[in-house]
């Protein structure tokens, strides 16, 4: 693994931890090539001029015409938030094995408040002392983890089994693709404030590779 921990250590070591996001691939020209397919009835398929149209579709809400281009990026994170990304079905996936590659290590995220009123929402106002408590009981907990999963490993217990003794926050990487439709409708969901923080990080920086890639569909989103 990429990494030992001390149970015994009060000092939470600081992690060089890969880039959440980056873009993989997309369709080439994919705003021609939507303006393109959604002239489908036109004899003027090959004007230049898409900007009007584009905004014309969303608008209106023609959204299909979004379906013929994709975009590909890829996503380091916990298996936690994982879970909630694969929730996506129009989305395809593919996901760093445990069953088949050693797991490379944790993530250690940061502590916030139970919002009482809601409960899939949570209040960044917890005191140092609780902040700092809740990282050391991370590292110990990824650090016992650490110890008894590289103990399996080093009996012959297979990596599909020896994983169950691995915690959520456990690294995993990602690839995420789908057609400009799923990816509007993703990023216009979980970019909001109801989506729980460390999901919604990774939203924003897709999303800026979405505004990168696709400038004037994000200005017709009102990106």
């Amino acid at each position: 693994m990429g990494k030992r921990f001390s149970v015994d250590n009060d000092e939470v070591p600081e992690q060089v931890i890969e880039k959440p996001v980056k873009l993989i691939s997309i369709t080439p020209d994919s705003e021609k090539l939507v303006a393109y397919c959604a002239r489908v009835s036109s004899n003027q398929q090959d004007n230049p001029s898409i900007s009007k149209l584009l905004r014309y579709c969303i608008k209106h809400k023609h959204w299909s015409i979004f379906e013929t281009a994709y975009l590909t990026v890829e996503i380091n994170t916990s298996r936690a938030m994982s879970a909630q990304i694969l929730r996506h079905r129009s989305f395809t996936f593919q996901e760093f094995s445990q069953r088949y590659a050693e797991v490379p290590d944790f993530i250690t995220y940061k502590a916030r408040r139970q919002d009482k009123k809601n409960r899939q929402n949570s209040i960044d106002d917890m005191s140092i002392e609780d902040r700092h408590w809740f990282d050391l009981a991370q590292d110990r907990v990824q650090s016992i983890s650490a110890s008894l999963y590289l103990d399996a490993l080093d009996r012959g217990i297979a990596k599909e089994q020896a994983r169950f003794l691995l915690p959520m926050s456990s690294k995993t990487k990602i690839y995420m693709t789908g057609n400009i439709r799923s990816w509007i409708h993703y990023l216009e969901l979980r970019t909001g404030i109801e989506t729980q923080k460390e999901h919604r990080d990774i939203a924003l920086e897709i999303k800026s590779i979405f505004k990168q890639e696709l400038p004037i569909i994000s200005g017709a989103l009102e990106w």
